[in-house]
């Protein structure tokens, strides 16, 4: 078995292709809507997976956003030049991964109809090729680093009409592309996770949910090559790797019992019927709605298939699910099969002899029946019945499911789906290029966890180095602030707020360590007055109302002293006034 990886990282700057920032719509959008088409590429041919794509015969609405969108984005107005900020941090990205920089950089059209993006393609340009993530289990090659547009996000799907937000159509992603290297699931989460800290090191990169994607690459023996997008948790990455690897296995001991049934050549006749009159006066809810509404149901013999559709490929999906998500593809919400309980659609034994006797169904045959407008109905079965005919495993795009499961989203798509991009002139990588984002290049991972380990003990020090607020926290250390307390407060403390639903941002945190750092409170009073700010109290407010406000000096002295000296007796009263420090220095004087 193989795996490879390709990564999608937004960077932290305006869009590719225009000057409009990279953030959310925030003004009340405008609405077009618009059909697509496939086109021929270079070569004269047409990407297949296109072609699937435009079979849909979906229409697209794009909202579109006054603060961060313009002609560019629905394509009124051609592409500007490729923005010089985000190749520098992509070029930066490459040289930490040792990957050799094209002499010259070209964008190209990715054909891409399934509405991601209005023009009907997505502009990707190669910047760099070579390169490599070295790992105790075996170094991984870089393929490529390119950087592209980020696609529309998509908002809802209903009726045969997508609606997607343009608000993120544009922003610039890095991919990086791996060979197929990887040798385990264990080892794919490695070199996913190493691949992250070298982006995030760069503080190039945007953070948070969505700003970074996996797509896994898997191949085994006999199988074919799958490529599975969206993997945004690296808990799921390896799960994700493992189902594949089990689906395509299962699917292999799937075909091969067909084929022995069959006499050694799987062979379907194919014959869609409609099975409408068998189900007049059902009470079956699904088929009565569909029908009443003007709805037909039309159903196929599927030939030796008798417990076949059943069969466990990965946990709660089976062969007959691979099926329906075929069937999805022509609009469809799935499919029912003879392997399932019909009882639970409401459908009698009466009416499921009735099918069996229409179609001719024989005990070792099964049928697939499907509720929907006559065309539609008869697109979703003919898809059913082309997956069915496969006596091999399809190479596919597939989309990771939160149970680390895929489902089925077009077929992997070739080289037609490729061609020049003719409205943005190339640009040559040249030394002055290098140069200049040389000058301003950050550390690399090794050096950050080294200058890191300097200042914080080793297992906080990698945290921070895997932490979101790494950039926050040197920028606090940089102003004086001690690093184990800023550290321990943004990995620790904001948690447990989080946990408490109090939200703190980092404007509220600068404040805070300002005022600590002028010695208005101590350590121990840090979550307390945390509490408060963010509930809308000004730190003084928060000081003077909670009590908190730091004993010193000559107070101090006098507690010492009503105290005896008695350390634990002072801390039980004065412990978020206090510093412990003091207190025992004040203490070791007498």
């Amino acid at each position: 078995m193989k795996f490879g990886l390709e990564i999608h990282q937004r960077l932290n700057a305006s869009k590719l292709f225009c000057q409009c920032p990279s953030e959310e719509g925030k003004s009340e959008p405008k609405r077009l809507v618009r059909m697509l088409h496939p086109v021929y590429s270079e070569m004269g041919e047409v990407d297949k997976a296109a072609v699937e794509a435009a079979e849909r015969e979906q229409m697209f609405e794009y909202l579109f956003y006054g603060n961060c969108n313009c002609l560019v984005e629905l394509d009124e107005e051609p592409p500007h030049p490729m923005n010089r900020e985000a190749l520098k941090i992509g070029l930066e990205i490459a040289q930490n991964l040792k990957s050799r920089p094209v002499s010259e950089v070209h964008t190209m059209r990715k054909i891409v109809i399934d509405g991601s993006n209005t023009s009907g393609f997505q502009r990707t340009a190669v910047i760099s090729l070579g390169g490599k993530v070295e790992s105790p289990n075996g170094d991984v090659r870089i393929s490529t680093v390119a950087i592209e547009e980020e696609s529309a996000g998509i908002v809802e799907r209903k009726d045969g009409r997508a609606v997607y937000s343009l608000d993120r159509l544009g922003i610039p992603l890095v991919e990086i592309g791996t060979e197929p290297d990887i040798k385990s699931p264990a080892h794919l989460k490695e070199i996913a996770e190493k691949l992250g800290l070298i982006l995030r090191a760069t503080g190039k990169v945007m953070r948070g949910l969505g700003t970074i994607r996996q797509d896994v690459n898997v191949s085994i023996e006999g199988g074919a090559r799958v490529e599975i997008k969206g993997a945004q948790d690296l808990k799921t990455i390896s799960l994700l790797a493992e189902n594949e690897v089990k689906r395509q296995q299962n699917l292999l001991s799937i075909i091969s019992e067909i084929k022995k049934r069959a006499g050694g050549k799987i062979h379907l006749e194919g014959k869609i019927l409609d099975l409408s009159s068998a189900f007049v006066g059902t009470q079956a809810k699904l088929l009565k709605a569909g029908l009443e509404s003007g709805q037909r149901v039309l159903g196929m013999k599927i030939e030796n298939h008798a417990g076949i559709l059943g069969k466990e490929i990965n946990a709660g999906r089976r062969y007959g699910t691979e099926l329906s998500d075929y069937a999805k593809t022509a609009g469809v919400k799935g499919i029912i099969h003879s392997d399932e309980d019909l009882g639970k659609y409401g459908i009698t034994p009466g009416e499921s002899e009735e099918i069996r006797k229409l179609l001719h169904v024989k005990k070792e045959d099964a049928f697939v029946l499907v509720v929907a407008k006559e065309g539609v109905a008869k697109k979703a079965v003919e898809k059913a019945l082309e997956r069915a005919r496969m006596d091999y495993i399809p190479k596919e795009t597939r989309k990771a499911n939160e149970d680390g499961t895929s489902s089925y989203m077009r077929p992997l798509p070739g080289k037609a789906r490729l061609y020049p991009e003719t409205d943005i002139p190339p640009v040559k990588i040249t030394q002055e290029l290098i140069a200049s984002f040389a000058e301003g290049a950050s550390e690399s991972v090794e050096e950050k966890r080294e200058k890191l380990s300097k200042l914080l003990n080793k297992e906080m020090a990698e945290r921070i180095l895997r932490s979101k607020q790494l950039k926050f926290f040197e920028k606090l250390v940089e102003e004086g602030i001690e690093p184990m307390l800023v550290a321990s407060t943004l990995e620790d403390t904001i948690t447990m707020l989080r946990r408490e639903n109090v939200t703190v941002d980092e404007q509220m945190l600068a404040a805070l360590f300002a005022a600590y750092k002028k010695g208005e409170f101590v350590k121990a009073a840090i979550p307390d007055v945390l509490r408060s700010i963010a509930s809308g109290a000004s730190i003084e407010k928060a000081l003077d109302e909670k009590q908190l406000r730091k004993i010193s000096g000559a107070e101090l002295k006098r507690i010492v002293q009503e105290n005896g000296g008695n350390m634990a007796a002072i801390m039980a009263k004065y412990r978020l006034r206090v510093d412990s420090k003091e207190v025992s220095e004040l203490i070791a004087r007498k």
